[in-house]
């Protein structure tokens, strides 16, 4: 299959790429630099000049392939309502090029907001939430009805490995050494769901080769990590302190990070397992932090 992907070299995107160059399949990535031209070639991808922001580009890159991953966000959250509106626009773009085709369209979404303080499963249909205007499921259901195979795949708020440079763990890790102190908020009981990233990426490619039309899928390795045993592991490697924040405390200590460090978003993948028979199989979220990738 000749496959177009969207952030097809950023953190989860290279693995994405990888992994479907490594199952047999023809790679066309979307890269906006000379950087990220190199960097796919090097991977032995072709290359497809654009960004999420040149519909031509999107349009183009779709009408080559036979399945589509958009894998591809703008994470600037200064802008926030207006990248998510970026990103409906890719999804839509690409989505009425592969109407009436049956190819597969798989769009990224994420597990955290799908049921906040309970188990989070494939069959919950994640509500509007306008304080978090990302629409990428809603968009894919409407393309599913247009004859193409599009689904979603969840990713969880913690997609670690080694390079993860941007995600929720260093983003802590950052925030402790800033602080002087790894914290969580009151009791710390509140979790989050893990995926290491190359479990991700072989799930992008088991729902792209098996897609059914508006199916969620959840790249959710461990269900449930307290918040608490993050923090504790990340003040271990940094042989930092370990303190509970207050509540009314956590956005001066956390800033902007306040709300997703507070978040209880367990999720479960057993739906998502049997019906792609994916196993994850790569480290857990404690075993990078305590090797130390994230604090070298």
């Amino acid at each position: 299959m000749r496959v177009f992907i969207t952030g097809a070299t950023g953190f989860v995107g290279t693995a994405i790429v990888q992994e479907l160059l490594n199952a047999g399949h023809q790679v066309l990535g979307l890269a906006r630099s000379e950087a990220s031209a190199q960097k796919l070639t090097d991977a032995g991808a072709e290359v497809h000049r654009g960004d999420l922001e040149d519909i031509d580009s999107l349009r183009s890159g779709a009408a080559k392939a036979d399945g589509v991953i958009h894998a591809g966000f703008i994470h600037d959250f200064t802008r926030f309502p207006e990248v998510c509106r970026v990103d409906k626009t890719a999804i839509e773009t690409i989505g009425s090029v592969l109407a009436g085709s049956e190819r597969p369209f798989i769009v990224t979404s994420g597990t955290a907001l799908v049921s906040p303080g309970q188990l989070a499963t494939e069959d919950i249909i994640q509500a509007f939430n306008p304080s978090w205007p990302r629409v990428s499921e809603q968009t894919a259901d409407a393309i599913a009805a247009q004859g193409v195979r599009a689904a979603s795949v969840r990713l969880s708020p913690s997609v670690h490995g080694d390079g993860d440079r941007h995600g929720f763990i260093p983003i802590l890790v950052n925030i402790a050494k800033e602080k002087g102190a790894a914290c969580y908020i009151g009791e710390g009981l509140n979790r989050w769901n893990a995926v290491h990233r190359l479990d991700a990426a072989r799930l992008f490619r088991l729902a792209l080769e098996n897609a059914a039309p508006a199916a969620r899928y959840h790249a959710a390795a461990e269900e449930a990590i307290t918040v608490k045993s993050i923090a504790e592991a990340i003040g271990q490697q940094l042989g930092l302190p370990v303190i509970s924040i207050a509540p009314e405390a956590a956005a001066r200590h956390f800033g902007w990070f306040a709300q997703m460090a507070a978040i209880d978003c367990p999720a479960s993948s057993e739906w998502t397992q049997k019906h792609l028979s994916w196993h994850p199989v790569h480290q857990t979220l404690m075993e990078d932090i305590q090797t130390g990738i994230y604090t070298k």
